[in-house]
């Protein structure tokens, strides 16, 4: 047995990991017979927020071998490959030859099969959709040893979109890259002072700018931030160097996000910001500006920590999200990492794909026991006032009642679930 964690770091738990390596023979590697153990999970970089990702007491499935490129043309961009390739290798393969992802999410050390897993989205869902609008087929393996290729229009396809590594093992998809001028975007900084001003800078940017997102003080309690919106550019500009890249060495005795830090960094980071306008910035930099911070949730202290992801319908987004922050407010907590943004106007793919036309807040939490739970008891109360959603992919404590009302396609999703499949998000708010 080997601990484990996900990237919230709430505890190591004992699982029996199993490589998987060669596409071609996955059915006889997922056996696990021998370990006496009744149900896996595919498993790669574990940058799941809570236990989405998590078995404890069965096997995790390492996809992390299955990193190979199989087929690329240049000419359509179809992009056919292993699923447990990174998105990072792949970006740093395809844009040089003009080509890129058509949605990443704020970390590009995750692998292609988790962002299917989980239909990640990333700063352009108004002009994009999430990871799964992209997807043109998926290879998935069953642990009754069955081998299905699924494509767009099929039912176990919309139940593998955000499926929650729950109804196989993906091991190959194929997807349909987006064209690109060059690596760099031209980047325009708003700050903000309301919620209302957000609300008008998101609506008039989504016309001509492809990506939005907000950096939002969450302890302020009225709304300021910054607003960021980016287009593509054509500017000749030479590749910056591998950037640097840091590491937090160890893991504090205590949380450094806390009451004495939060409010100087966000009234900080708020000042330097605010005065910005325009700049150009390389791709990694603009969606990936935490991955040059190694092993940062070990800031957060030996209890870990919670992140905290909802949307809200539009029309209940600008009062929730206030409600939201008046809370996190009072109660003296918050976050240095708080993100909002709006989601367009368009179905998700996948049965249990988390965006939906609306609002989303992002937040970390200290885990601080009780006292965050009462916080987060109380946020999930205004999101089920709003009719909203959490994401599974960050949860690690959601409601069962509050999931089965956020996802209406649930039981539809329940018959495509692969019965050798488990997780500890599974058994918590799915049942074994």
């Amino acid at each position: 047995m080997v601990k484990v964690h996900s990237w919230g770091r709430l505890g190591d738990f004992d699982h029996q990991v199993i490589p998987l390596s060669d596409r071609h023979r996955i059915a006889p590697q997922m056996r696990c017979e021998s370990s006496g153990l009744a149900f896996g999970l595919a498993f790669g970089m574990g940058r799941s927020y809570g236990d989405v990702c998590l078995n404890p007491g069965g096997v995790l499935w390492n996809t992390t071998m299955l990193d190979r490129f199989i087929r690329f043309d240049e000419t359509s961009g179809l992009l056919q490959c292993e699923a447990g390739l990174l998105l990072r290798d792949v970006q740093r393969m395809i844009v040089p030859r003009g080509w890129m992802l058509p949605v990443v999410p704020g970390t590009q050390l995750a692998t292609l099969g988790g962002a299917v897993a989980n239909d990640v989205h990333g700063k352009n869902h108004h002009v994009a959709g999430s990871f799964g609008d992209h997807v043109i087929e998926i290879v998935l393996e069953r642990t009754d040893g069955s081998r299905s290729i699924l494509r767009s229009g099929d039912a176990r396809f919309a139940a593998t979109i955000g499926g929650l590594g729950l109804t196989g093992v993906i091991t190959e998809l194929t997807l349909q890259l987006k064209r690109i001028q060059g690596p760099w975007l031209q980047v325009e900084t708003q700050p903000y002072k309301n919620l209302a001003t957000f609300f008008d800078l998101a609506d008039a940017a989504e016309a001509d700018w492809e990506h939005t997102v907000s950096w939002i003080d969450c302890v302020a309690g009225n709304g300021r931030g910054i607003f960021m919106r980016a287009n593509h550019s054509d500017a000749q500009q030479a590749a910056p160097k591998s950037g640097r890249s840091w590491r937090m060495p160890f893991v504090p005795p205590v949380s450094l996000v806390n009451k004495l830090t939060l409010k100087p960094f966000n009234q900080l980071y708020y000042q330097l910001k605010k005065n910005q306008s325009t700049a150009f910035q390389y791709y990694e930099n603009f969606f990936h500006p935490l991955d040059h911070l190694l092993d940062w949730n070990r800031m957060y202290g030996p209890r870990g920590f919670f992140q905290y992801q909802c949307v809200l319908p539009r029309a209940q987004g600008r009062e929730g999200v206030q409600a939201m922050l008046k809370q996190i407010s009072r109660a003296g907590e918050g976050s240095f990492l708080a993100v909002l943004k709006t989601f367009g106007e368009r179905p998700s793919v996948g049965m249990l794909s988390f965006a939906q036309p609306g609002v989303t807040l992002a937040l970390d939490f200290t885990n601080q026991g009780e006292k965050t739970h009462k916080l987060l008891a109380s946020l999930d109360d205004i999101v089920r006032d709003a009719r909203g959603r959490l994401y599974p992919a960050k949860d690690a404590r959601m409601p069962r009642a509050l999931f089965e009302a956020g996802y209406p396609r649930l039981q539809e999703f329940l018959s495509h679930r692969d019965p050798g499949i488990s997780s500890a998000m599974s058994r918590r708010l799915m049942g074994s």
